[in-house]
Parts: C-alpha cells; structure tokens; sequence
C-alpha cells in the first residue's frame, strides 16, 4: 500500500513513557528523536525543530531535516543508534512495541503515536506540544489548522457533494491495482471536508483495493488522482481512464491529478491539502 511506504500511520498521539524510565520535566525534552514525517512536522512547525537530533527513512519536509541522522523508520528502527544518541524522548508508532520494549530497558521516554482521523491531528499537535514544554505554540498551530479547516467546509457547505472516487495508487498505465481511499482515516475525513461525497465510504477501511467492476458499479462523478513523488514532477497518465467512457467522471472530463506529500502525512499541512482537494472539486467556490 502506497501510503504505508511513506507513513500513513499517523494521527493521534498519546502520552505514554517508557514504563521503566524517569520522566523529565517538559522543557528538559531537547534531545528528540521523531521516526515519523507527521511528527516532525508537527515539531518543526512549532519551533521545535532544533531539539531534533535524529529523524526517520521518510521524513523530507520542512527540508532541513534532510541534515538530521536517520534512524529507520516503521519496520526498521536502528535501535543501536537511536540509543546512541542519547534522546531523552523518542516519537515512535504505537504499534512498535519491541521498540518501546528496548527503550524501556534502556530508561529512555517516549511519546506513542496511534493512526485516527482528521481531527486528531490537532490533537496530536496540542498533546505533542505539552510534552515538550510548546503548549502555546502548539495550540496556536492546532487552531489554524482547525480554522483552515472549517473555512473549506464553509465554502462548500450548500454545495452539491458529487460522488468522488479518491485515488493513491494504481499501475501505471492501466487501471489494474487501484488502491483507493475507503470510508476511514484522514483522506476520506478529508474528500468529505473538501465537499465530496466519498464512493466508498460505506467500507470501512482505509484502503480499498479497487477493480475497475467496483469503478463502473460507484459510478464516481469525480476522479482525483494522488501522487507524492519526491524531488522532480512526476506526470500522471490519466488517459488510462479512458477505458471507462460510461463512467460519469470520465465522459465529463472530471479525472483529476493533484500532486504532493501534504496528501500522506497528516501533520499540519493537512488544512492546505484539504483545501487543495476542495479547489479541485468545487473551483466556483473559490
């Protein structure tokens, strides 16, 4: 799954420490280490950024952390080295638990960090905040976000919710492999704040493996595309929709691309790609 390779796992954190360590104070957390992009983000965009001593295999936004060690990441944390580098709080998935295991021998803290939906990622920054003594400015962060947020549900709230089939993986070329937003997790919170009705949201999961069957019987009014190539553009072949001429989103010409990581990381850049959603589909509206 496309995002589970560029972490997906993300919003929600809690306040768990090492069962085993000594809880410092919130200002002496200055020595951290984040495995996970969403919460380097988070930590970078509250003025955090230098307390970071190491960062993981797919972290790549603000750019300075490409400066920043890197300690594994999801599958593969370099224990060794993250014990190394003496943190004294590490920000890991909660579902690493020989991880947290290690850690806990070696009396070093940590924060856990539990995969939900939109709106925990402003929670995620609040309770993240408090950890390392950045209240204020973590709350101000959230509160953007939020504002961000609910001004693109403002926009589009008497709008017609076209049916919206919400894309982020398939093979190139064809239309075999499609992997598509479900009815959980921060991109369907997202299609359905931007103003679309999500064709599977009736399926509870995160991704869907999708057939071009399942593409005819939604009958999606709208298409969009996600891709989160780094570095050089990457085009998008849209033309293998052709294929699919009664399909409503095709034979109106509404199958779209939309570029960028904000789209797999919900850090606090979600507000932008929300937004950039909602232009895609509802353009009259701004």
């Amino acid at each position: 799954m496309v995002l589970a390779a560029a972490p997906v796992l993300a919003p929600l954190g809690d306040r768990s420490l090492s069962a085993g360590a000594t809880l410092p104070s919130a200002a002496e957390a200055r020595r951290i280490i984040s495995i996970i992009p969403a919460t380097t983000e988070m930590l970078f965009a509250m003025h955090a950024g230098d307390r970071l001593v190491a960062v993981g295999t797919y972290d790549h936004f603000p750019p300075e952390v490409e400066r920043l060690p890197r300690v594994g990441a999801l599958l593969d944390p370099d224990v060794e080295r993250i014990i190394t580098l003496r943190p004294d709080l590490v920000v890991l998935y909660g579902t690493q638990s020989d991880l947290r295991s290690q850690l806990d021998r070696a009396g070093i803290p940590y924060y856990q960090y539990v995969h939900r939906g939109l709106p925990d990622v402003a929670e995620t920054i609040r309770s993240l905040g408090a950890r390392v003594g950045l209240a204020r400015e973590a709350d101000t962060l959230a509160a953007g976000l939020e504002r961000q947020v609910a001004d693109v549900r403002t926009r589009v709230a008497n709008r017609p919710r076209p049916r919206t089939l919400l894309v982020f993986g398939r093979e190139p070329g064809s239309l075999r492999d499609i992997e598509s937003s479900g009815g959980v997790g921060f991109l369907h919170d997202m299609l359905e704040a931007a103003g679309g009705s999500d064709v599977f949201a009736d399926i509870k999961q995160q991704s869907v493996e999708t057939s071009t069957e399942m593409v005819l019987a939604r009958a999606p009014e709208v298409i969009i595309e996600l891709r989160y190539a780094q570095g050089r553009s990457r085009t998008v072949d849209l033309a293998a929709w052709d294929a699919l001429p009664s399909v409503p989103a095709v034979r109106n010409h509404h199958v779209y691309a939309l570029q960028g990581d904000e789209f797999v990381i919900p850090g606090p850049r979600v507000g932008v790609a929300t937004e950039r959603l909602s232009r895609t589909i509802h353009p009259d509206a701004w």
